[in-house]
Formats: structure tokens, C-alpha cells, sequence
């Protein structure tokens, strides 16, 4: 008490207050420590503190016991669409026919901007591989977009309904001249929902009667009733192609040297911190197993429809850091607390991610640093 006085020592949380009084509690708290009966009393009085100061940071805790687990943290694992960034995508570019395109507009408001080809001011919607590459991608989407009214300022906005991923691409499409009626249109006869495994989506439509896929679209083979539609990571869905759009609605085979140019495109995508989908159809005259059969597994149903894919195009979307992130993982990082993203995105689209969040520094090394979990696995 003595030596602490001298020393003018103050409360930290309250510097104005006198020495001798902050000295007084530091030293009735040492002496009630030191009888054994007294530590369980300090250390509820010491987690009840933390909890006060956690509850002034708009952080509820239900135990006390939750605030030691939390001061024992060394590692913070984190989703990131929607955590580490704010989940509200926005195309921004797509690659279509072998040609790249810039996509206009902020959020989800589809009367707002065009698409045009790169480098270039022309207004790029009627383009046959653009109206073909977004019609497909709705085909293989469950998201749909409206006007809402915001019940705080009473003005209108568009709000997407489903996953956010899917959202940009709705978007879009309703910008080239595509309506919420595509549905009806095209009826919908299989879903094979997303997978961690599979890292794709499909989907078959029912395309009976037409000779092209709408309106400027590409040309449909003759016989063709069913339409596959593949979206997902573009390094799975390269894969099944073997056939590219090309910009006047034909298709090419596709050789490695395209699977190559494709693969470059996304890595320059990826690399602007742009989350890449690609989008793969399939012509069918009929399903290519018995719809009737009960036993058939949807990985069966998924191999059966896979295969034989022509990639019509690549989208990418922007999906902005949330604010204060980066400063978050500074102090964490500052208080030895090592922060890991987790996510199913493209690994360099996670990697460029990271780097704007300070989740990795520039001095560590991304080859061990940023691992796909393929590379865990035994």
C-alpha cells in the first residue's frame, strides 16, 4: 500500500481518481486472495468486470465462464461471405465466346448500367454469347429480385430473395432484357442442388420447341428438348467441357490450350478479389437415365448429366470487405490471436481476400500460408 502510494500509482480505467484509494482495493483484494476461501469470490468479481466491459462493446455473455474460454483464445476460424465481407455481391466483369466484357451499376438495381465490351463503349446486350451465357445462368438459379419498400424512409429499393451468390447474376440478366417470367418459360424438370463435393449446381430445363436458346441466343442443336445447365468453380466445370461457345453463337472444340486461356481469365479475376462462376450447358434430346427409377442416387443422376458440357461463359462478382475487418484482424493479431478464413472459394480469390483484410502479410508465404483442402486431405 505504502510503495504503490509513493509511486502514485492511479486506476487505468479512472486516472482522475486519488492513489490511495485504488491502493486501498489493490490491497483488501491481495489480502482476500490470499485465504483460499477467498479466490473463488476475485475471480467471479474478475469475470464479472469482463463481462461489464464486454456488454459496453455490445457483446452479450450468458456464463461467466465464457469470458475465460474467450481470454484463452489463440485462434479465431471465420466464414467469409457475409463475415469477413459484407455478402452483397455485384457483377462487375464476364467472359463470354472467348471475349471479356465489363458489367456497370452498383447493387442490385438492374436499371442502373449496361454491359459493354472491354475496352470499349458499346453496348454489348444483344451480343449472342452474352444473352446466352446469363440466360443459362438463370436457368440454374433459385434467387429472384423485387422492389421493396424500406419501412424507416418509405423509398423503393430492389432486394434479392435467395442466395447472394446467384444475386448478381439475376441482375444482370435483367439488364440484357430478361424478366422474373423465365421460369414459366422454361420449366424446370431437374435440380441438383450445390454440393462442398461437387462444387457445382445443376439444373435441366425443358427447351422442346425451340431452335435457338432466346432471343439473339445461340443456336440449339436440332432434336434438342432438354437443356443442362452446370454452375460452379470454374476449375470442376473446365473439366466436363469439351466444347466453347463461340461470339457468333457457334461452338468450337475445346482444346487445352482454350482450357488454358480460360483458366489464365480467371486467374486475373481472381486475383482482383472477384468471385468466378462458371456456366455450362449441355443439349439432350431425352435424360440420360430413367427418371422413373426410384434406386438411381442423385450422384448417379449428377455423373449422367455432366458430361459432354460446352462452357458458354465465366461471371465475376465483387463482394466488398466489411468495414472495420481489417483493423479487427490487426488487433487480434496484436493480441496473439491468429485469425483463419475459411471458405469455398476459388483459391486465389481467397488469397487476394486475405490480403486485403490483413489476414495474410505481405511477408508470409502463400504457398503454406493459403492451402486447398484437397491438399489436407490423407
Amino acid at each position: 500500500f505504502i510503495i504503490g502510494v509513493a509511486m502514485d500509482r492511479t486506476d487505468p480505467a479512472n486516472p482522475g481518481s486519488p492513489s490511495w484509494l485504488y491502493m486501498i482495493l489493490i490491497a483488501v483484494t491481495l489480502a482476500v486472495a490470499a485465504i483460499p476461501e477467498g479466490i473463488p469470490l476475485c475471480v467471479t468479481i474478475s469475470l464479472s468486470i469482463g463481462c461489464s466491459d464486454m456488454v459496453k462493446k455490445n457483446v452479450l455473455v450468458r456464463k461467466l465462464a465464457a469470458v475465460e474460454t474467450l481470454g484463452s483464445a489463440s485462434v479465431i476460424c471465420s466464414d467469409k461471405t457475409g463475415t469477413l465481407t459484407e455478402g452483397k455481391m455485384t457483377m462487375v466483369n464476364m467472359y463470354a465466346g472467348g471475349v471479356g466484357y465489363d458489367v456497370e451499376g452498383k447493387g442490385f438495381d438492374p436499371t442502373i448500367g449496361r454491359i459493354k465490351r472491354e475496352k470499349s463503349d458499346k453496348d454489348a446486350s444483344q451480343d449472342v454469347a452474352v444473352r446466352s451465357s446469363l440466360l443459362a445462368a438463370v436457368l440454374c438459379c433459385n434467387t429472384t429480385i423485387s422492389k421493396v419498400r424500406d419501412p424507416e424512409t418509405g423509398e423503393e429499393k430492389w432486394e434479392p430473395k435467395g442466395n447472394s451468390s446467384e444475386a448478381p447474376i439475376v441482375v444482370a440478366a435483367r439488364k440484357v432484357g430478361f424478366d422474373e417470367n423465365l421460369s414459366k418459360e422454361y420449366k424446370r424438370v431437374l435440380e441438383i442442388p450445390f454440393s462442398s463435393s461437387r462444387k457445382m449446381m445443376l439444373t435441366v430445363s425443358d427447351v422442346s420447341g425451340r431452335d435457338v436458346l432466346c432471343n439473339g441466343g445461340m443456336q440449339l442443336v436440332a432434336g434438342t428438348t432438354l437443356l443442362g445447365v452446370c454452375k460452379g468453380a470454374p476449375n470442376f466445370i473446365i473439366e466436363y467441357c469439351t466444347e466453347q461457345l463461340m461470339p457468333d453463337g457457334t461452338a468450337a472444340p475445346m482444346t487445352e490450350a482454350m482450357k488454358k486461356e480460360v483458366l489464365d481469365v480467371v486467374d486475373g479475376y481472381s486475383s482482383r478479389a472477384l468471385r468466378v462462376l462458371a456456366i455450362a450447358t449441355r443439349a439432350m434430346s431425352n435424360m440420360p437415365f430413367d427418371m422413373n427409377n426410384e434406386d438411381i442416387t442423385t450422384d448417379q443422376k449428377f455423373a449422367a448429366c455432366r458430361s459432354g458440357l460446352r462452357l458458354v461463359g465465366l461471371v465475376a462478382s465483387i463482394d466488398p470487405d466489411r468495414d472495420g475487418v481489417p483493423e479487427s484482424v490487426l488487433s487480434a493479431r496484436g493480441a496473439g490471436i491468429r485469425v483463419v478464413m475459411i471458405t469455398g472459394d476459388y483459391l486465389k480469390t481467397a488469397i487476394a481476400i486475405a490480403h486485403n483484410v490483413n489476414i495474410l502479410q505481405p511477408q508470409d508465404n502463400e504457398a503454406l500460408a493459403a492451402v486447398d483442402c484437397a491438399r489436407l486431405r490423407p
